[in-house]
């Protein structure tokens, strides 16, 4: 074998350096059904690519936690080629939701049995922070591909209910197939619609306005209104 560029020495930390995690990733998305996603994993992937202990350490170094977030990040890339496709002006929202995450879902369903070990990597507690990120980042991709560009707290909201949509909707696509995920994600649908049609119309910065006028009254001396 070819001895791989070492990352200690003079080789290029940018273009070579992101090559290179993708063909470790294409490594461990093949070794992951037999070792599973974790460290052993993640050796032998190295080893395949030619790095040693020490590159491998500077090129990933949280181990299978780096090499979740490149599968995740890879499925997310997938997901908007294939909406790419697709003109969600065209669509209703509910519609562009739900064509979103299904193409998500589809993305990483490419590499079924791979994605069976991260996920369940990702689910063990000392991970789950790095899910709820992913989560988070792939929902921000799909919301933008959908139009939003909400820039007060509804950008955060809607995020976080996509989220919490799309972490039960993949594990159902991954262990229980598409028919049981798609009703999933339907039935949650239609609650998120529900709440934007209840948020319709409510003021829901008028507490902190409420404050930010009492304040500036107390400051300059007059009496706050209550």
């Amino acid at each position: 074998m070819t001895d791989a560029p070492h990352l200690s020495n003079d080789a290029p930390q940018g273009d070579w350096a992101d090559q290179m995690e993708q063909s470790v990733l294409d490594v461990a998305i093949q070794s992951a059904p037999v070792l599973g996603w974790n460290g052993r994993m993640v050796r032998a992937a190295c080893e395949a690519n030619g790095l040693s202990r020490g590159d491998e350490e500077l090129l990933l170094p949280n181990g299978a936690r780096d090499l979740a977030a490149l599968l995740s990040r890879r499925h997310d890339d997938r997901a908007m080629q294939a909406l790419a496709e697709v003109e969600p002006a065209a669509l209703k929202m509910r519609e562009r939701i739900s064509r979103a995450v299904s193409a998500r879902m589809e993305a990483g369903a490419a590499d079924l049995a791979a994605t069976r070990r991260c996920a369940a990597f990702l689910a063990l507690p000392m991970n789950a922070d790095l899910g709820l990120k992913l989560a988070w980042e792939s929902a921000d991709h799909l919301w933008h591909w959908a139009g939003d560009t909400a820039t007060d707290w509804n950008h955060y909201s809607k995020r976080a209910i996509l989220s919490g949509i799309l972490i039960p909707a993949l594990t159902l696509r991954w262990f229980d197939g598409k028919d049981a995920a798609d009703a999933f994600v339907a039935a949650r649908i239609e609650n998120v619609m529900a709440f934007e049609k209840w948020k319709a119309g409510k003021d829901f910065d008028a507490p902190l306005k409420r404050v930010t006028d009492m304040l500036s009254r107390m400051r300059y001396g007059a009496k706050a209104e209550v």
